[in-house]
This record gives structure tokens, sequence and C-alpha cells, in this order.
């Protein structure tokens, strides 16, 4: 079966920023006035989280042996994503190679596209107006962000919301991930899924992929997508 949507996930997949984010976090406590830092160590640990409010309450309770205040969590939260837009907006991060590329032929040749991300909706904004030059909304025919669902990845709420919003079946989709936990959300849904590692992922356990490739210029148009579902 030739795919019908391609269903994009965004931290890690359609562009490496987690640095970007990291860098948020940090300059944002500096602002609150806290001793925190998260070195590259530390937050590829805490991204085994989904959800940075989520990984804020991990580093308090298992890290700092604090209890997890969520309203100045909240709070926190909100002004980082300001910092990570504006950050995003100077050009801190860049499409994946093969991304643009994929997402032009599945416009060419009719294949819808969606997004599922745990990050929530003004980060997707801020990062396509910057590296595609438009709203997420034009470039996607469907956002669900994790501020939308109950459960954040690894569970499948995302992604299902994804496949709902697209009136497909989940086997005419295929996803693209980049962690484990993506992949488990995605797999969850009953949608096939194909990983690229990111900087923060490489070495983690993808055996329960459709396929594993080094780059997505592997996958840069919907001919190669399928052929490699097909193999």
């Amino acid at each position: 079966m030739s795919v019908k949507a391609i269903i994009f996930d965004v931290d890690g997949t359609l562009s490496e920023t987690e640095e970007a984010h990291r860098e948020a976090f940090n300059k944002t406590f500096v602002e609150f006035g806290l001793p925190w830092v998260w070195s590259q160590e530390l937050y590829g640990e805490l991204l085994k989280t989904t959800g940075g409010k989520e990984r804020m309450t991990v580093y308090l309770i298992n890290h700092l042996n604090k209890p997890a205040d969520q309203k100045k969590i909240a709070k926190i939260h909100k002004r980082k994503t300001e910092i990570y837009g504006e950050l995003i907006a100077r050009g801190a991060a860049a499409l994946r190679p093969g991304i643009a590329a994929l997402i032009e032929d599945a416009a060419k040749n009719g294949v819808r596209v969606a997004v599922a991300t745990t990050t929530n909706r003004p980060n997707v904004d801020r990062l396509s107006e910057a590296c595609f030059g438009k709203d997420a909304g034009i470039v996607f025919e469907v956002i669900a962000a994790g501020d939308e669902v109950k459960n954040k990845k690894p569970a499948s709420d995302v992604f299902d919301l994804a496949v709902h919003r697209l009136g497909l079946h989940p086997s005419e989709c295929v996803g693209l991930e980049d962690s484990r936990n993506g992949l488990l959300s995605c797999n969850g849904a009953g949608v096939p899924c194909v990983v690229s590692p990111g900087v923060y992922t490489l070495g983690s356990d993808f055996s329960e992929a459709a396929a594993v490739i080094d780059c997505f210029t592997e996958v840069d148009t919907v001919e190669k997508l399928n052929n490699l579902l097909g193999e």
C-alpha cells in the first residue's frame, strides 16, 4: 500500500532543536535566579522524559530531591518557550537534511503531511516560520501537539490524534521519528515508523521500527519512502 500521509515528529526529526531547547532552559533558569545548569550529559538523560514541564519535574524530584511546584514550573516553562522562540527566530536550528525535499515531493505527489509532537504548538510555529518562512498550518495539513493530549510520548495519544484528524487508517500513514519514545508512540497508534536517530538518540533501541536510516536524505522522495517500506 502506498503511503497516503507522512506524520513528522518535530524535535530531533524536522530539526536538531534539542541544543536550542537546552540553551533556552539554561537562560530561563538564570532569569529566575535558579542555580540549575543542564549540561549536555544531563540533558541527554532528562530527554528520556518527554515534555519540558515534565522534564523539570523529574529534575527536581530525582536530581535535587525537592518537591515540584507545578505552578512555578508552568511559569518557568512559559518563559522558556518565549526564549526558545527567540533563539529559533535567530537561526539556532535548521531543517535536517532531506526533510524539505520530502515535504516538497509529498506535495507534488498528493501525499498529505502532518505533525505529531510532544512539544507545544508555539514551538512548532516558531520553527516553521524560521525554516519554511511560513506558518506551520500552511506547511502541514494536520498538527497534533503535546499540549492537546492527556498523555505524551511514549503514549500513542499524539499520533492517535494526528491519524484521527487525517481521517485515514493508521496503516495508510508513516511516521518519521528520531527517538525511542517517539517510535513507541508511533507504533502504539498502529503507524509504521521510520527512524533516523538524532544527536541525543544515537545508540537507542529501535528494533521495533519499520526501518532505521542514518539520514532522512535516504527517504527524501515519496518513491524512496515507499520503496523502503516495501522492502
